[in-house]
């Protein structure tokens, strides 16, 4: 028989490899975006695209956008999840 303390110590595990989990794929959805966002030729949009604002303004849309990849990533697994309680 589990006791409550056996709960607790599974909920608080579970809670912590969530908790990783997220922390992980929000630092592989920014680097894909970092990847990506190499690609760009930001001399369209700068005079100077290696100045320091620019790479400021790259560092910012790279964590935005990867932030933003990452929650839906994110949304979507919990969405699965919560569909696996539906279906049984």
């Amino acid at each position: 028989m589990a006791t409550s303390n056996d709960f607790m110590g599974d909920f608080l595990r579970m809670n912590g490899l969530t908790g990783l989990f997220s922390i992980v794929v929000e630092l592989l959805s920014i680097l894909l975006v970092w990847m990506l966002i190499r690609e760009v030729k930001w001399e369209t949009f700068f005079h100077f695209p290696n100045s320091r604002k620019a790479q400021v303004l790259k560092l910012l849309l790279t964590v935005a956008l990867g932030h933003l990849f990452a929650q839906f990533i994110l949304q979507y697994w919990n969405y699965t999840v919560m569909l696996k309680t539906f279906v049984e």
